[in-house]
């Protein structure tokens, strides 16, 4: 099986049960992209995959809850999301290959590279967690969970004031916020996802990671505050460090910067 394929023709894989939806593009050695909570492989990535095309087979795919992956259980696991995003990888290349991941992905995909050493040879880790412990953090991430439950308006605000940091956000200018906290939902894949941000740690498997890796943390980020990526950074032996002035939405507000700092540390050897 060939990692170096323009278009994979299969949109997805059976993982456990679960028909899981992704796309590859480009050439060369596998280069799986992993989301976050509330978005799909496309609106995370999409935007930035070409960069990393002309030299890599691009793998984004949808973990459950999000994109075309169903849910199929009440709750989610990080088990279950690293098998899905790993078996996706798997049906596009046999060999080994690198990881991006961003807030929950970046979780997920620490996770991945400590569960699957064989699998995964350098990882990116960005604006993720390692323990769930932070009364800070359970306090932003419980909050952002009960606001559907009680104001869908308050949640769309309310994510948009967590996700983006104020002189970005600010930039929209008043119609351009409207439509912005306008676009956000609360479907029942992002509770789900939600719940799974405020209980999973990952910190005891930190120190097996062994892949070269890179962790991002942004220093505006009202989410994950960055603190918890120099924690990761701390915990994973030998790992390189960056920061970027940036909300939590780094993907966006931070764009060329980000696709500079991954393509540096996959481009050396």
């Amino acid at each position: 099986m060939s990692p170096a394929s323009e278009e994979i023709p299969v949109p997805t894989i059976d993982v456990n049960g679960t028909p899981v939806h992704y796309t590859a593009q480009g050439n060369g050695p596998g280069l799986l992209f992993v989301h976050g909570t509330a978005a799909d492989g496309e609106t995370n990535w999409g935007h930035l995959r070409e960069h990393f095309t002309e030299r890599h087979t691009v793998i984004t795919p949808d973990y459950s809850g999000s994109g075309k992956t169903p849910l199929h259980a009440d709750d989610l696991s990080l088990d279950e999301l690293v098998d899905q995003v790993i078996g996706a990888a798997r049906a596009v290349t046999d060999q080994p290959f690198d990881i991006v991941g961003f807030s929950l992905g970046a979780v997920v995909s620490a996770a991945a590279a400590a569960k699957y050493p064989e699998m995964v040879r350098r990882l990116v880790v960005i604006n993720g967690w390692a323990r769930n412990d932070d009364p800070r953090q359970q306090l932003a991430v419980d909050l952002w969970r009960r606001l559907p439950d009680i104001d869908a308006e308050a949640f769309a605000a309310y994510s948009a004031l967590l996700i983006f940091s104020p002189p970005f956000l600010a930039g929209f200018g008043s119609d351009g916020v409207k439509a912005t906290v306008a676009g956000i939902t609360a479907e029942i894949g992002t509770l789900r996802q939600i719940e799974l941000d405020h209980r999973v740690d990952i910190s005891a498997l930190l120190p097996a990671i062994g892949a070269r890796t890179l962790v991002v943390g942004s220093t505006r980020d009202q989410l994950i505050p960055v603190e918890h990526s120099r924690e990761i950074h701390q915990a994973i032996e030998g790992s390189e460090y960056a920061e970027l002035e940036s909300g939590h939405m780094v993907v966006f507000e931070k764009t060329a910067e980000l696709v500079q700092l991954v393509t540096e540390f996959l481009d050396r050897d």
